[in-house]
C-alpha cells in the first residue's frame, strides 16, 4: 500500500503515513493496515516499541479521509460509514490499552482521526509545527475516535472549550491539556528515531525534550472555566453573551460556525465521562452513539457538503443557536441495543 509504510527496524515496528500532498488524511484501508501490525507487534518479542510518524511537514495526520463517507451515505448505504467508525474506535481502544510503548510524532496538523492514531499512545511528541484540534463539531460529528476521552480529561473546562469551538492548540498547548508529552524540535526527530529503533530505549525521548513555546489557549484558563463551566450548551452561550470580553466574543464567533447539535452532544457526553469512572471504552461507545445516528439524525452529511463537497461554507444545520437542542442531544446519546459497539474484531 503506497499510503502507509509498515516494518520493523530494529527494535521497533515502525508505521509511517505516506500520502503527505493529502495531509495524510486516513483511510479505511490505512486503518485496517494499523491495527493488523499493532495486533501482529504486541506479541513479538523482537518488537520492544512502536513508532508512529509521517512523511511532510504540513501534517501528521489531518484526519480521516471523508469523501468517501459522504458518497457512501448520500446514497443511502449507512453500513459502511457505521463499519468504518466501528473498526477505527477499536483501533484507538487497542492503541491507548496497547502493552508496549507506542511513541508518536506529532508535526503540523494533527486532527480527528489523526488523534486516534497518536494521542492515545505514550509516549507523545510535539514540535514547533504542531497544530492538534477536535474540530468535528463544524462538520456536524462530535469529536470522536476517543478524543472525548482526552478532552474530558483535560484541565478545568478546557475541553468543554476545544471541543465545541475546534480550537486549534500548539506543542504547548498540547502537553497542557493532556494531548502530547514531550516537545522535541522536528530537527532532531531523525537521529532519535533511529537510537529508538537501534536501542528500544525509551528514556532517550526524555534526554531529548525541552521546554515548549508558551500556549495561545493555555493563558486563557480563567476565562475558559468561568464561560465554559454550564450544564448545557445554552448555560455556556448565556454566559459568554453576558460578558463583553474579547475572548467571549471570539469563543461565541467559534461556537456559531458548529453544529447545535453536534456541539449540545459535545457538552452532554464530555460531562457523562468526567471523573474516575471514565475510560477510553465508555468514550467510544457514547461516541459511537452519535455517530451510528450521525447520518439519518444528525448534521453529518449537511456538514461536509458545506465543508468538503461544495466549499461554500454555508451548512444549513437542523437546529438553531438560540435554542440549543437539548432533547435532540439526549436522543443521540441513547444506547443501541444490539447495534451498539463491540471491540472484536470482525470475520
Amino acid at each position: 500500500m503506497t499510503d502507509i509504510s509498515i516494518r520493523k527496524d530494529g527494535k521497533a515496528g515502525r508505521i509511517t503515513l505516506t500520502r503527505p500532498k493529502a495531509l495524510n488524511a486516513m483511510t479505511y484501508e490505512m486503518c485496517l493496515a494499523i491495527e493488523d501490525a499493532v495486533d501482529a507487534w504486541a506479541d513479538d518479542d523482537t518488537v520492544e516499541l512502536i513508532i508512529i510518524d509521517a512523511e511532510g511537514d504540513k501534517a501528521f495526520c489531518a484526519g480521516g479521509d471523508i469523501a468517501e463517507l459522504y458518497d457512501t451515505g448520500t446514497k443511502g448505504n449507512l453500513d459502511y460509514a457505521r463499519r468504518f467508525w466501528r473498526d477505527e474506535y477499536r483501533l484507538n481502544a487497542k492503541i491507548a490499552e496497547y502493552p508496549k510503548p507506542y511513541v508518536a510524532f506529532m508535526q503540523g496538523f494533527v486532527m480527528g482521526g489523526g488523534v486516534g492514531i497518536s494521542c492515545h499512545g505514550h509516549p507523545r511528541i510535539v514540535c514547533e509545527s504542531s497544530q492538534i484540534a477536535m474540530p468535528e463539531c463544524g462538520i456536524g460529528l462530535v469529536p470522536d475516535v476517543g478524543g472525548t476521552y482526552l478532552l474530558a480529561k483535560a484541565p478545568g473546562r478546557l475541553g468543554e472549550y476545544l471541543g465545541t469551538t475546534g480550537t486549534r492548540m500548539n506543542a504547548g498547548d498540547a502537553i497542557h491539556a493532556g494531548f502530547a508529552d514531550h516537545f522535541i524540535p522536528q530537527e532532531k526527530w531523525a537521529d532519535l528515531i533511529a537510537q529508538l529503533s537501534e536501542t528500544g530505549d525509551i528514556s532517550l525521548i526524555e534526554q531529548s525534550t525541552e521546554t515548549p513555546p508558551e500556549g495561545k489557549v493555555s493563558p486563557q484558563q480563567a476565562e475558559i472555566d468561568a464561560h465554559f463551566g454550564g450544564e448545557t450548551l445554552l448555560d455556556i452561550l448565556n454566559s459568554l453573551k453576558s460578558s463583553d470580553s474579547e475572548f467571549a466574543e471570539q469563543a461565541l464567533k467559534a461556537l456559531s460556525r458548529g453544529s447545535p447539535l453536534s456541539m449540545a452532544c459535545t457538552i452532554e457526553m464530555l460531562h457523562r465521562l468526567q471523573g474516575p469512572a471514565a475510560d477510553i471504552r465508555r468514550a467510544l461507545d457514547l461516541e459511537y452513539r452519535f455517530t451510528h445516528r450521525a447520518m439519518e439524525k444528525g448534521d453529518f452529511l449537511e456538514g461536509i457538503r458545506a465543508a468538503v463537497i461544495d466549499k461554500d461554507r454555508t451548512p444549513k444545520w437542523q437546529h438553531d443557536l438560540d435554542n440549543p437542542p437539548q432533547l435532540a442531544a439526549t436522543q443521540m446519546l441513547m444506547p443501541l441495543g444490539a447495534d451498539a459497539l463491540t471491540f472484536e474484531k470482525e470475520g
